[in-house]
């Protein structure tokens, strides 16, 4: 009885440390707060003098949100499940502890008192059942918490699948507002003109990516002497333009056996992709097989490729602030993850877009982990 007593005791510790060091619950409770604010950004964004600004801040603050929305619901869920399977396993303990109550309440209250071996073993007997009584007491206190603890997650989980579909279509609100103020955008200064002619030329000779950005500078018309300030101090400091992990590292074989010099980060649908630093829109559009692909020069003898976007902002020659947002991810991105978060399964299920990345110094890749920051490197 003395080790069943001991074994409840820490179970219960345990169970506290556990509890004390991640509150699923209040971190659900943070996330819809976040988007909240959010939707507040949203609705100032209407009459921000820098509307462009307001909404790319405004899509973060979606992206933050409904990352921690998700992972707020993940953790309830599988805090739910966890306290649903201790209590199931605890049956045949929970039945032998009432059997022992049951026992003692239909004995007579005089032969409770007495023992085979006389005075000192219903002393011992008594101290045993002195132990027992407040442990069952705790015991009943804790079911009571855990029960009442599935309780409130389960409420919390229906009304923050809700929040997370609002939030999901604030979040394409956001973004489709964005593409209209970046369409009426004309305060961005311009350091040369596209001649499209030989753009279209320099696409259809090009049979490498190598290849076309070599001859990126012929297609530029009375273009402005100089470069932007240098990045190179930042080298190894710069974030990553969207919001993600590396899948792939450079010249990684992918499941085809094709290598490249850049390096892939998987990220969610719909997502943002920014500048980390000022530079000049040297190409956007179609090349090769690529997909969409945004050409950056943040200094002279620098290129940034980003390739594998759905929505590409922005005119060549323009010179982007960093921050600025160049493009957005594709898939869409709706509420069935919920789904994963039901099934407990793993975040990195959710980041089914792969954004590219490669820089170019000189025209030579370099391996981007030696100028971005990454979980990776």
């Amino acid at each position: 009885m003395r080790g069943l007593i001991a074994g409840l005791g820490a179970a219960l510790l345990s169970a506290t440390l556990v509890w004390a060091e991640t509150d699923p619950a209040e971190a659900a409770r943070e996330a819809a707060q976040r988007l909240g604010r959010a939707s507040s950004m949203l609705n100032d964004a209407e009459n921000a003098r820098n509307r462009v600004k307001a909404l790319t801040e405004t899509i973060h603050a979606y992206e933050d949100g409904l990352q921690a929305m998700r992972e707020g619901l993940r953790r309830a869920n599988i805090r739910e499940e966890t306290l649903s399977r201790e209590l199931q396993s605890r049956d045949a303990e929970i039945g032998q502890l009432l059997g022992v109550l049951q026992s003692i309440g239909q004995t007579r209250g005089p032969v409770v008192l007495l023992h085979p071996s006389g005075p000192v073993g219903t002393a011992r007997s008594g101290m045993i059942l002195s132990d027992v009584a407040p442990a069952l007491d705790l015991r009943a206190k804790e079911l009571r918490e855990r029960l009442e603890e599935v309780t409130v997650l389960r409420q919390l989980q229906e009304s923050a699948v809700e929040t997370l579909r609002e939030g999901l279509q604030g979040a394409q609100t956001a973004r489709s507002e964005l593409s209209k103020a970046v369409a009426d955008r004309t305060d961005l200064p311009r350091r040369f003109a596209e001649d499209p002619v030989k753009t279209a030329l320099l696409l259809a000779s090009s049979e490498t990516l190598e290849g076309f950005a070599s001859g990126l500078a012929g297609t530029a018309v009375n273009e402005v002497p100089g470069s932007l300030p240098t990045i190179s101090d930042r080298k190894g400091e710069l974030a990553l333009p969207v919001d993600g992990r590396v899948l792939r590292r450079a010249n990684e074989r992918d499941a085809a056996g094709i290598s490249r010099p850049g390096i892939v980060v998987a990220t969610r649908p719909g997502a943002l992709v920014t500048l980390p630093a000022p530079a000049t829109l040297r190409y956007r559009g179609p090349l090769l097989d690529y997909g969409n692909v945004v050409i950056l020069e943040p200094e002279a003898g620098i290129l940034l490729v980003f390739a594998g976007l759905d929505v590409v902002y922005g005119a060549a020659g323009e010179v982007l602030p960093g921050g600025s947002p160049v493009g957005l991810m594709g898939g869409e991105d709706t509420g069935s993850d919920a789904l994963l978060i039901e099934n407990g399964k793993d975040a990195g299920a959710e980041r089914s877009q792969t954004l590219y990345i490669e820089i170019r110094e000189d025209n030579t890749p370099v391996d981007p982990e030696t100028w971005f920051l990454t979980d990776e490197g």
